[in-house]
């Protein structure tokens, strides 16, 4: 690492960008940043350095130096695995973290675009060296097993920071920096102009996080705001601010030894009886904000932060349409695990799979819409049959929302697998639950699947036909939202519908997965995250839309000096 007061970041990372550029082009795999947790790929001692990390940060006030306060956040934080965090952090009201991120932009600002794509790309190195430490953090806030704590909150996260600094970056490099403008005259010489283009930020960013992914869907917004030219206040969930106060602390540290104010990076945490994030996104001198979360909220942010560009991920009704399979073991596994991830506290994870009534081709024989709730059942049972791999896999309850939500789909009386308590091997205190299915109709029961219940509850719907479910698809995705929808069919014309509906409705969609890969998955670098095409979002994750309201190019224009003017006649 150098010691130079000011060390050129963007020289030391320009491979790194250039690469990301392309493979963002590409849309194939790649990854930076090792999604393994393993000593092989991040050193000797690692793990243990990392665990430490965290250990010491609990039962005390947050080490944010030099951090502006106007006053403390009480420890509030307390872990889905059942134990109080004990962490205390900066207050910063509204007004004075507004006042205090313009302040500080002054040089960020004037920087050119590669400077501050090198900055951010050493503040992602920096993150991914911290993995272990934030996994624990992401772990102990959101209720993910440790494993998916790591890959989502670590590696991936870093790799949708990467690809939006990718994004960014090659945005403000659209246009030269200089350029002469020489029209020719019908009597004399040309006119000749010079001029320059500047990317310029449009002011203040406030990043609201949400409570179960904090980095993997913050870290787009901030770093896209940073290589922007633009402060970031990043205002996370009550409930979750250690991985945003660990990423804030060393963006922090990076910014200071670039030669910037760090106070470009503040955090905006909140007391529990405090709601910030209406005045943070309102204030007049904010010009961007990016935020997950509530549909209630989101789509409030939409309608009255009219001073800033608005950017939300909400909430949707995920779908999966189920008309045949050739391999019908393998759908159930994929399907089961899917549902199962998280307890299905994903804003990807299915919630309404689509069955005819009479039954669908399979390779075991025709199962009816009833058989093939209660397959799923049995699959659900299987998968989840080890305490161990059922923790690994399901996590914690993240809140006492998403229990019940739980506790209501149980009393619809419609359930055709019930959820199940379980003990956590390692957390005795932690909630574990398994997935509920309930049985229900199109027709009969629209009002209860056409909204949203987050968490582990999902229905299987008795529709028509086919047909009638890709309507159904269509027409709720459209009214209602969706992240993600999901089609099986060994029918290429049904599977042609199917894209078409799809596209129709704006909606990503996967095909007959039955292996390795799951619907509430999604790669940097090669899927895109939401479409801004129906109500569950009104941006991607990323695409050139995400980055580009972020700044205006700004021009300079005078006269070519006479100097230049002669050197020009000479040469011609």
């Amino acid at each position: 690492m150098s010691t130079d007061p000011h060390p050129d970041f963007f020289a030391r990372h320009t491979d790194l960008l250039h690469q990301a550029v392309e493979r963002a082009a590409a849309r194939d795999y790649w990854s930076p940043y090792p999604e393994t947790p393993s000593t092989s790929a991040y050193g000797a001692g690692a793990p243990e350095v990392g665990e430490a990390a965290f250990r010491g940060l609990l039962g005390r006030p947050c080490p944010l130096e030099g951090h502006p306060t106007t006053g403390t956040v009480p420890a509030a934080e307390i872990s889905p695995y059942g134990f109080p965090l004990g962490i205390s952090y900066p207050c910063l009201a509204p007004e004075a973290a507004v006042a205090t991120a313009r302040s500080a932009a002054v040089a960020w600002r004037a920087a050119s675009p590669d400077t501050r794509a090198g900055v951010a790309a050493e503040i992602l190195v920096r993150l991914n060296a911290a993995s272990f430490e934030i996994a624990h953090a992401v772990q102990h806030t959101t209720g993910q097993p440790f494993l998916m704590a790591f890959q989502a909150g670590g590696p991936h996260a870093q790799d949708r920071g990467l690809e939006a600094v990718a994004y960014a970056w090659q945005e403000q490099r659209r246009h030269p920096a200089t350029a002469r403008w020489s029209k020719p005259q019908r009597r004399g010489g040309p006119l000749v102009m010079d001029k320059t283009f500047t990317p310029v930020g449009r002011g203040v960013a406030v990043l609201i996080a949400c409570n179960t992914f904090p980095t993997w869907n913050g870290y787009p917004g901030l770093f896209a705001s940073l290589v922007t030219g633009n402060p970031v206040i990043v205002k996370p969930h009550r409930r979750a601010v250690l991985p945003l106060a660990i990423t804030v602390r060393i963006a922090r540290e990076v910014l200071a030894e670039a030669g910037f104010d760090p106070d470009l990076v503040l955090l905006a945490a909140e007391r529990d009886d405090e709601r910030t994030a209406p005045a943070l996104a309102t204030h007049p001198d904010v010009r961007i904000v990016d935020f997950t979360g509530s549909t209630e909220f989101g789509d409030w942010l939409e309608v009255n932060a009219r001073q800033a560009v608005v950017h939300t991920e909400k909430s949707g009704l995920n779908t999966v349409v189920v008309d045949s399979t050739d391999d019908y073991a393998g759908l159930l596994r994929n399907l089961a695990f899917s549902l199962s991830l998280y307890s299905g506290q994903m804003c990807t994870t299915p919630q309404n799979i689509l069955v005819p009534r009479d039954g669908i081709p399979t390779d075991q024989g025709p199962r009816t819409a009833d058989e093939f709730a209660a397959d799923l059942g049995a699959a659900l049972d299987k998968l989840l049959g080890d305490p161990g791999r059922a923790a690994a896999t399901l996590g914690a309850i993240v809140n006492a929302g998403v229990l019940g939500r739980l506790e209501e789909a149980a009393a619809l009386d419609r359930t055709a697998h019930p959820s199940r308590e379980l003990a956590h091997p390692d957390h005795p205190d932690a909630v574990v639950r398994t997935p509920l299915v309930a049985r229900l109709d199109a027709e009969a029961d629209e009002k209860t699947y056409t909204s949203e219940w987050f968490g582990p509850v999902s229905f299987v719907i008795g529709t028509d036909s086919t047909a009638h479910s890709l309507r159904l698809l269509h027409d709720t995705v459209r009214r209602h939202g969706a992240l993600t929808a999901s089609v099986y069919s060994t029918d290429d014309t049904v599977l042609d519908v199917a894209r078409a509906t799809a596209l129709e409705a704006g909606v990503h969609l996967s095909e007959n997965l039955t292996g390795g890969v799951f619907v509430n998955q999604s790669a940097a670098f090669s899927d895109f995250h939401g479409t801004a095409a129906n109500p569950a979002a009104n941006a991607a994750l990323t695409d050139p839309a995400f980055v580009t309201g972020r700044f205006s190019v700004v021009q300079s224009r005078r006269h070519a000096p006479a100097l230049a003017l002669a050197e020009e006649d000479t040469d011609a």
